[in-house]
């Protein structure tokens, strides 16, 4: 990230800055990699370790399926309105593993009467429908459809929904979610070959500072529980900060592909990195100009990585029975590729409108009981031509 600051804060760090009363302001270190990577100090009205009441825990996670077969696997999760009442609630672990899990969320209530701080891991929210705010101690982040919203650890937050559908693919990872590496110069600035450059990332843009008192619950997610901490004010009780470290927003459709003369590879969509793991992202882009290119991605065989698609917009030339709203997992050891006749069908065509997250994942993803309910269990034998344009049932335990 870069450096960015919101309202007041003194001259120097860990130095007197004093409120109008006299008092000093309470000065935080958020830092990462203990006080080595990234951070960013704030300036509180009140001791952030100063706490009103602390409630009994409660059990939290998905339940991992370890024993399910291997095979290709389509979750159909197109026809989803509600996944539950609230944020936290509605979150449904589809895949995970532990260095990542990815979830779908539509929450029916638009508006979090909580704070929700996750203690564990970085967050990554793709909008797929939506438009609302992120409000958090770092301020308002405006955020749209099509928006990732990048969620250090420890960030506490609440978010606010306008009114419409409302669709978020929620990638949670056990490492930090980083800009690629590769995209930067030794000094950190993205580079000219990057597909986005810093003015595509939007921090917070207006400081809240609330000074009210009462009860205020933040959500803290540990260890598979949900911590239930009180406070009796506000955690946007900052007057300002400065840092690199800060929850902020980047839009899909800033992504500028990478095209070449032949199919490229899905390298050239990477727009995230962490531990273990990568996100990419495929937008509308010009197919491949050499004159016997075949547009179609080629059959792959995943030695190391599993493989899961979200499919967002668009109709995707390589895949059929593939609908707005669908996951893929095409697992490592397992070949991979287009249906029978979209190869051919794909020659000759000139652009591509589809959209679509993909994460890589370098350690195996499991489903969860909550994917069983998606689960399209002839999605397998779907590369199978069958002349009457049907496929092949497969037992599914």
């Amino acid at each position: 990230m870069y450096y960015h600051r919101l309202g007041n804060i003194p001259h120097k760090r860990h130095t007197q800055f004093r409120q109008p009363d006299g008092s000093l302001y309470k000065e935080e270190l958020v830092s990462s990699e203990g006080f080595s990577g990234i951070y960013s100090n704030l300036y509180h009205i009140n001791p952030p370790t100063r706490i009103k009441a602390l409630k009994d825990p409660v059990k939290y996670g998905a339940k991992i399926i370890q024993d399910y077969a291997l095979r290709q696997i389509h979750l159909n999760t197109s026809k989803v309105t509600t996944t539950g009442d609230d944020y936290i609630s509605a979150r449904k672990v589809l895949f995970a593993n532990s260095d990542c899990s990815i979830s779908i969320c539509s929450p029916s209530q638009r508006n979090m009467d909580y704070f929700y701080k996750n203690a564990e891991g970085d967050e990554v929210i793709y909008l797929h429908d939506g438009t609302g705010v992120l409000i958090s101690q770092f301020g308002k982040l405006d955020i749209r459809q099509g928006d990732y919203v990048v969620i250090p650890r420890t960030v506490i937050y609440k978010l606010k929904f306008e009114e419409g559908p409302l669709r978020l693919l929620i990638i949670e990872a056990a490492s930090p979610v980083e800009t690629v590496k590769r995209y930067r110069n030794q000094l950190g600035q993205l580079g000219e070959h990057s597909p986005y450059c810093e003015r595509d990332i939007r921090p917070p843009h207006e400081l809240i500072t609330d000074t009210s008192k009462g009860e205020f619950l933040i959500k803290i997610k540990k260890q598979g529980y949900l911590h239930h901490y009180v406070y009796d004010y506000s955690p946007l009780d900052l007057v300002g900060w400065d840092g690199f470290l800060w929850p902020y927003a980047f839009s899909i459709h800033d992504f500028g592909p990478i095209t070449g003369r032949i199919h490229q590879p899905p390298p050239v969509h990477q727009t995230f990195q962490a531990h273990n793991f990568v996100i990419c992202s495929f937008v509308p882009r010009l197919f491949d100009y050499h004159p016997q290119a075949i547009p179609a991605p080629y059959n792959h065989s995943n030695i190391d990585s599993d493989e899961v698609l979200y499919y967002a917009e668009g109709n995707f030339m390589s895949r059929r029975g593939i609908e707005r709203g669908s996951f893929t997992l095409h697992p490592g050891g397992l070949p991979h590729g287009p249906h029978p006749g979209t190869v051919e069908k794909s020659i000759g065509a000139k652009e591509t409108r589809e959209l679509a997250v993909m994460i890589d994942t370098f350690r195996p993803l499991f489903l969860t009981e909550d994917s069983l309910q998606f689960l399209d269990q002839n999605y397998p034998m779907s590369w199978t031509d069958n002349s009457d344009g049907t496929f092949h049932e497969v037992n599914t335990p």
